[in-house]
């Protein structure tokens, strides 16, 4: 008996062994016998050109893809909240698109594999995927060299852990930082490569090279290096050839491999202008990672590309005037055949796109796609352009990004102004990040509580907040807009009006010097509306958040010494920082900023035929609606009802709780009467509904439909 409790307990820990090896670490009792025979491959690089697998027969494949995010409102990326029938609804949407491959960028949820497998079974035509692996931000942005073993181990294990992860054989625990639980399903038929990394950061590459000198060459049995090869190519090579060494032995696969790259960390050499300009201090070149004649699948060139940022090839004399093939200049396209021309591989633009919205980030000064400030038929023939450059400079596809909005980004211009703890929990028209999407996430289960469009049906009785003066003031709001309605005989496209707003008891004046006029309680923002085309918000110069927190960077000027006074009768124009200002920077005429306080005209509502996404006002017959961002009215976080304390008193951005603003409106001919509107947040309880944009549309008539890129821009006079 004593024996047989002995080899039961024996052949339990065995069991168990094997059982948490197979869950954990990917482990096949049958790895024991793997072979190094390659029995499938579902898609292969040929030169420039990839090859899709195709029941045996290789057939050239051109990717039309779409970027997929995490994110949903209420949540943060790492909360994976998206559930399988969401996925299973976008899937379909996004091959009604005409796309033909998703790429995500980390190990998701079990409901995205889960979906996915569900999904492609028995389509003739399924969605291919390309997985990205994930460096985290601490790697990245540590002391550590890349060859650390807690970046070049986190790295690989994160790499082997996502092969096993599309293969069904993996379970991830907790503290990852990933997705987690158990991944059953295979869906590595329909996975024809990985993208490892991220956008590196320029420091980190610089660093590895100079403190591993010793490490430059890789000599692997999968992939190799040139001699050429940095170190940090070198390392990058190594994880390269884990992966494939790993799926070939263990599931007898090989897939495309290619490596994360943007500009900041492109393989040029450039004038000393562009390296004093903007830093250009690394390099990483793929060209100096060779495939070994056991790779059967081979390589691409990935790379995040935008047509805005950064602009090196405008301060390089042979390229900074290329033309496109419409006859305008187009550095976007120079850089991209620059790209192309570089490399033996296929180049793959894995990220691409413009944000459709209110603020702005970034301009292109040769094109106007910009980094925001565009309305989604803008954002959607900027994305129609881009794949016209992508095309005729000779790329083998491309990425859109993204697939939907993700309210939970941030901007490097606003970032500082509101409190990213609480991001997802409402939308910021002003963040241009948070819009790249062609999928919406709009305020209200069904519908928005209000759409500025000319139309009052949604404005009731209870809505109204004061009036007097003969004319009646109404509010509301939702997780985007604080929405106002200002009605009476003198309301029309010719009569100025004024609508003050206090909302900081820190600050305020009773008085505007210009325009001239006067208000029952001290104002921090004037809503000025005087037509179509010169209508605008103004700040109160104390309550001015520019003047704190960038200016600074943006004029070199101390912004706390002289502060303006708590009641200056000043009023300024709301603005928004585009770029920093260089010590030295003749070369650079770009505007440091914008007026993002102006009011652009126009008919909000998504559902009529003439719905431009930009749109802040639109008058009606005796009334005119208004809908104005929270983040204009220096609110950091209106989930809470928080906005930005006094700058001066805090050296800058300090939440302050509020309950209640005080608001009025007037025609100026006396003193404007303010009455008190209460305030109360939501807090991590969203609402919100789906809603494909404009922009969808045109990606659709020009992958799913096949209507040429330039029919669809000619239509639209671009």
């Amino acid at each position: 008996m004593k024996r047989y409790i002995i080899a039961s307990a024996c052949v339990l820990a065995v069991c168990m062994g094997v059982l948490y090896a197979y869950l954990f670490h990917g482990f096949y009792p049958f790895d024991v016998f793997a072979s190094a025979e390659v029995e499938y491959v579902p898609a292969k690089q040929e030169g420039d050109k990839i090859y899709l697998n195709k029941d045996g027969k290789f057939e050239e494949f051109e990717i039309k893809g779409v970027d997929l995010g995490s994110g949903v409102p209420g949540h943060f990326a790492s909360d994976y909240a998206i559930d399988k029938e969401t996925y299973l609804r976008w899937f379909k949407q996004i091959q009604a698109m005409g796309a033909n491959t998703i790429r995500v960028y980390t190990l998701l949820g079990t409901s995205f594999y889960e979906a996915f497998y569900e999904y492609n079974q028995g389509r003739e035509n399924p969605l291919y995927l390309i997985h990205s692996v994930w460096i985290d931000d601490y790697s990245q942005n540590s002391h550590m060299d890349a060859f650390d073993q807690d970046y070049i181990g986190a790295f690989r294990n994160e790499a082997l852990t996502v092969v096993d992860v599309v293969h069904g054989r993996r379970f991830v625990n907790l503290g990852r930082g990933t997705g987690t639980g158990f991944y059953t399903k295979d869906i590595s038929q329909w996975v024809i490569g990985y993208i490892l990394g991220v956008e590196w950061e320029d420091t980190t590459v610089v660093y590895t090279d100079e403190m591993d000198a010793d490490k430059a060459g890789y000599e692997g049995e999968y992939l190799c290096t040139s001699p050429d090869a940095s170190p940090f190519e070198s390392m990058l090579a190594e994880i390269g050839d884990d992966v494939l060494r790993h799926e070939t032995l263990r599931y007898g696969e090989q897939r495309l491999i290619s490596f994360a790259n943007w500009p900041a960390t492109d393989p040029f050499w450039y004038p000393d202008d562009v390296i004093d300009l903007f830093s250009k201090i690394a390099r990483v070149d793929v060209e100096h990672i060779v495939s070994t004649d056991k790779v059967q699948s081979g390589q691409f060139a990935s790379y995040h590309i935008y047509p805005y940022y950064p602009d090196y090839l405008k301060y390089v004399p042979e390229l900074a005037q290329t033309q496109d093939s419409s006859g305008q200049v187009n550095t976007y396209y120079a850089y991209l055949k620059t790209l192309a021309e570089h490399h033996s591989m296929p180049v793959i633009v894995a990220e691409f796109g413009t944000p459709a919205s209110r603020g702005k980030a970034q301009e292109d000064s040769n094109t106007g796609r910009n980094q925001g400030n565009m309305d989604e038929t803008g954002q959607g023939l900027a994305i129609v352009r881009c794949w016209q450059d992508i095309k005729d400079a000779g790329c083998s596809g491309g990425i859109i990004f993204s697939w939907q909005d993700e309210w939970f980004k941030h901007t490097w211009s606003t970032m500082a102004n509101v409190d990213l703890l609480k991001a997802p929990y409402w939308s910021d028209a002003q963040t241009s990040e948070q819009f790249f999407g062609l999928l919406s996430f709009d305020p209200g289960t069904e519908r928005s509580v209000s759409y500025v469009d000319g139309d009052d049906e949604e404005w009731k009785a209870g809505d109204v907040v004061s009036n007097k003066d003969g004319l009646e003031l109404s509010m509301k709001y939702d997780e985007k807009y604080v929405y106002l309605k200002i009605a009476g005989e003198n309301v029309d496209e010719q009569t100025p009006l004024y609508v003050p707003i206090d909302t900081t008891p820190k600050s305020g004046s009773t008085t505007c010097e210009d325009p001239s006029l006067s208000f029952s309680d001290a104002a921090d923002f004037l809503l000025t509306i005087n037509g179509r085309e010169n209508s605008r918000v103004l700040v109160q110069e104390r309550y001015e958040v520019y003047r704190p927190m960038a200016s600074g960077l943006a004029t070199g000027k101390d912004a706390f010494s002289n502060p303006p006074a708590k009641d200056s009768s000043r009023f300024l124009p709301i603005k928004l920082q585009l770029r920093y200002k260089f010590s030295e920077d003749t070369l650079i005429t770009d505007a440091l900023d914008y007026e993002t306080g102006k009011l652009a005209y126009g008919d909000a509502n998504p559902d009529h035929e003439d719905y431009y996404s930009l749109a802040d006002f639109c008058f009606g017959d005796g009334f005119v609606e208004v809908r104005l961002p929270w983040q204009l009215l220096n609110f950091s976080n209106p989930s809470e009802m928080q906005i930005h304390d006094d700058y001066y008193e805090h050296y800058g951005v300090e939440n302050m709780k509020i309950d209640s603003m005080r608001i009025g409106a007037g025609l100026g001919n006396s003193t404007i009467d303010m009455s008190e509107v209460p305030l109360e947040g939501w807090g991590t309880k969203v609402t919100y509904h789906e809603r494909l944009k404009k922009s969808y549309y045109l990606v659709q008539e020009m992958w799913a439909n096949g209507r040429s890129t330039q029919a669809i821009l000619d239509e639209a006079g671009k």
